[in-house]
């Protein structure tokens, strides 16, 4: 299926979104914030990213702007998984380069939707 990285500081959160995605098939690489997503995604090239808005260091829309900014990376779809729903934050997101906004806390199931979705207008 698809290589994803997620970067959340959160364990449980990160850890709950590997195992759904990694049960719907697909390569999932967790890393613990933005920092370690853009290296990770310089690395390894993934055909998703999944970033939390509020981590330590780097911000999930900081991240999301350096990707942005590679040419490498510019085409790859991001989607932000964050607590932050008002709608300034929500335009902030999109902004920033984000594809889709999913709202902590979340259904698994639709965070897995949302990833089919994106992928496939992606390719």
């Amino acid at each position: 299926m698809a290589r994803i990285v997620i970067a959340d500081d959160d364990a449980d959160i990160r850890e709950l979104v590997v195992f759904k995605l990694r049960h719907a098939g697909h390569e999932v690489l967790p890393v613990a914030d933005g920092a370690a997503a853009v290296e990770a995604c310089l690395s390894n090239k993934p055909d998703l990213v999944i970033l939390d808005v509020m981590m330590p260091g780097m911000s999930g829309l900081d991240a999301a702007r350096a990707l942005r900014a590679d040419d490498t990376m510019a085409g790859v779809p991001i989607i932000m998984l964050t607590a932050r729903a008002q709608e300034p934050d929500i335009e902030q997101g999109f902004d920033a380069g984000a594809d889709d906004y999913v709202v902590k806390p979340f259904s698994p199931r639709e965070l897995a939707s949302r990833v089919a979705a994106v992928l496939a207008r992606s390719t």
